[in-house]
């Protein structure tokens, strides 16, 4: 299947690649969505609040993106490469070049923009918060208050709204400078002195994972928080701090007292606690095998002909392979040194053992089996269509009763000023022509 099929099979339900309308998204056209029912103020930025509410889009809300319409809107739209009518380029070549992190964080989002430094903003502000059910904000602490837009006023305006912040500290306070990017959390958490070997200096973890994983716990405490005003007629604020979800991630480990017991905290490439278990090398790359307990450690021993290691007394239970691990990899990794990634899964395979070449990216998104699920998705450019051969984040949630994933492309900054403001909130046209006039939207 090549990439335009492809796209046209994830997004077989707009027609993505006719001009650009001013329309809002239609949900309806997923029928059926889990949150269809649910309007999202979206006052986010950059990575880790954008993908809180594209997660909350795909699952069928209703998501207003609001924008600052002085300075380009959302920080994202400004990240190289971007997608044009020629391709993928490092720099913005057209105007209608489009960022790919964009592409990928803006979907199924309605564009509007709202200057909250205007003093006729608040008011505007106050008649969104009237409309919805949930806020979603990742300015630095106490940003939105002193624009007089944070919890309190929100709360005032509709007692139901569920306030979701996600801050790099949370709501007590910053150290240092207080600014929160993915590298900085990724250095307070000490995530950075778990990966590679004990004299390698501190390894940053490619993919954005604090941007990545606090949204998550974002989105689990709007769903909560939103149960709990169904229930009770009140909202509330849901406070999520960057460097706290990747210290709990990094608390899931006893590192200190593995080290008080001698196993390095710094391990490389394998885990000894649990050997045999990591990567070893091929003749044409790595695999990683997993076998913590005895049935797969045994397993293993016969995939590489040396069943008599079941039955040695330094292998044969888990806790001896522990004692035992440098004696326990150089057998395993032996034999992987010697055949080819793909001899090694299928000798590994025949006795079911779990294994897995390790993959370059590339090959990863492209997966057949994730592609078919729409777990990850081609992008195209909403006006040019496929141009380049890329996949962008798919919905990786499936449901037996209800549709949930992308299938509107971003909007452009303030692309539905119109729609929102005047078609949801009845404004006249002569009040939105004066916004306009006065750069409050």
């Amino acid at each position: 299947m090549n990439a335009a099929v492809e796209f046209q099979a994830c997004y077989a339900r707009i027609e993505c690649l006719a001009p650009r309308t001013t329309h809002p998204p239609n949900n309806s056209s997923m029928k059926n969505t889990p949150l269809e029912d649910i309007t999202v103020l979206d006052l986010t930025t950059a990575l880790a609040g954008p993908f809180a509410t594209l997660l909350l889009a795909g699952l069928g809300a209703k998501v207003i993106k609001i924008e600052n319409p002085i300075g380009g809107g959302d920080t994202c739209r400004s990240n190289a490469p971007y997608l044009g009518s020629a391709g993928g380029t490092l720099a913005r070549q057209h105007a209608d070049d489009i960022s790919v992190s964009a592409l990928n964080r803006l979907r199924n989002k309605l564009g509007v923009t709202l200057n909250l430094k205007h003093p006729e903003a608040r008011s505007v502000y106050a008649d969104l918060v009237k409309t919805a059910d949930v806020i979603v904000e990742n300015f630095s602490r106490g940003t939105l208050d002193r624009l007089g837009a944070g919890y309190t006023f929100a709360q005032e305006i509709n007692p139901r709204i569920v306030y979701c912040s996600i801050t790099g500290f949370g709501s007590e306070g910053e150290p240092g400078t207080g600014k929160a990017m993915d590298a900085i959390i990724q250095a307070l958490s000490g995530v950075m002195l778990t990966s590679g070997g004990p004299a390698d200096p501190p390894v940053r973890i490619g993919v954005p994972f604090a941007d990545l994983n606090a949204p998550l716990f974002g989105v689990i405490g709007v769903l909560a928080a939103i149960h709990q005003a169904q229930r009770t007629g009140f909202g509330q604020h849901v406070d999520v701090s960057m460097l706290g979800v990747m210290t709990m991630m990094v608390a899931g480990e006893p590192f200190d007292l593995l080290e008080r017991c001698g196993v390095p905290q710094r391990t490389g490439l394998t885990v000894p606690r649990l050997a045999p278990f990591g990567l070893y090398r091929t003749k044409d790359g790595y695999v990683s095998i997993c076998a913590p307990t005895e049935a797969f450690a045994h397993s293993l021993f016969r995939a590489i002909g040396r069943p008599d290691l079941i039955t040695d007394p330094r292998f044969a239970l888990r806790d001896d392979r522990v004692v035992n691990v440098s004696e326990v990899d150089a057998i395993v990794e032996a034999f992987t040194c010697s055949r080819t990634s793909a001899e090694v899964i299928a000798a590994l395979d025949q006795q079911g053992v779990p294994a897995a070449e390790v993959r370059d990216p590339k090959d990863a998104v492209r997966d057949p089996r994730v592609v078919s699920r729409g777990e990850t998705v081609p992008l195209a450019h909403p006006k040019y269509g496929v141009v380049e051969d890329i996949y962008g984040m798919g919905m990786p949630i499936k449901f037996s009763g209800a549709q949930a994933g992308f299938d509107q492309p971003p909007p452009g900054l303030g692309e539905h000023n119109h729609a929102v403001y005047c078609d949801l909130l009845g404004y006249s046209e002569e009040r939105f022509e004066e916004l306009k006039t006065k750069r409050v939207i």
